[in-house]
């Protein structure tokens, strides 16, 4: 239902379509711009795109790899880069591969690029992984975006970086930021794991820091 249609006397007291109408309108507003529609309608593109009917059943027919693929594709991107883990270098290597045989230029730049030891960037000698008087190097994110910044990509996807490194690498990359993989250290890079298993439920319910 449209907007303006929208019969707000029925909705609940804390509903946004009732508590913020007018932010909504603004916001819509601004898929008019073409800075954002031309990321937008792409994205819903690729959206239609990533499911087919198959024997009468609407399927999806894409992994999320092929998706930014295309994706990349509909917005004339000619260099994607590509931010990794030191921890996912073998699915980063695959991912370059798969990315170059599409046809795009690739630039990869692995999280600890810079070999700076943690302590250099404020961090206390405890936090350490390993030993605290032994030279560790820390993960780069400010890094990697300005590399990424400086050969010019167009889209920029992040392969397995570290919770709160892959927000410093969104804030300082120039290019669009998506995600092909997301970090789980416990559960194999699947996250959603977790939210459908009792296994896990007293972990992500304790209050104790490990």
């Amino acid at each position: 239902m449209p907007l303006e249609e929208v019969n707000v006397e029925l909705l609940p007291s804390f509903c946004p379509m009732k508590t913020s109408k007018e932010t909504i309108k603004s916001a819509i507003a601004m898929y008019r711009e073409e800075h954002v529609k031309r990321i937008y309608v792409p994205a819903t593109i690729t959206e239609k795109e990533a499911y087919e009917n198959v024997r009468g059943a609407l399927m999806a027919v894409r992994p999320r790899i092929k998706e930014i693929i295309e994706f990349a594709k509909l917005v004339n991107a000619k260099k994607l880069g590509v931010a990794f883990c030191a921890g996912l270098q073998d699915e980063a290597s695959r991912t370059v591969t798969f990315l170059e045989e599409a046809g795009f230029i690739v630039a990869s730049v692995r999280c600890k690029c810079g070999a700076t030891d943690k302590t250099e960037l404020g961090v206390a000698e405890k936090y350490k992984i390993g030993s605290p008087s032994q030279f560790e190097a820390a993960c780069n994110p400010i890094v990697q975006a300005w590399l990424l910044n400086e050969a010019g990509t167009d889209i920029n996807m992040i392969v397995g970086l570290c919770v709160g490194h892959d927000m410093l690498f969104t804030k300082f990359s120039k290019a669009p930021v998506t995600t092909l993989i997301v970090k789980d250290r416990l559960l194999g890079h699947n996250p959603v794991a977790a939210l459908y298993s009792n296994y896990h439920m007293d972990i992500i319910k304790s209050q104790k820091r490990l």
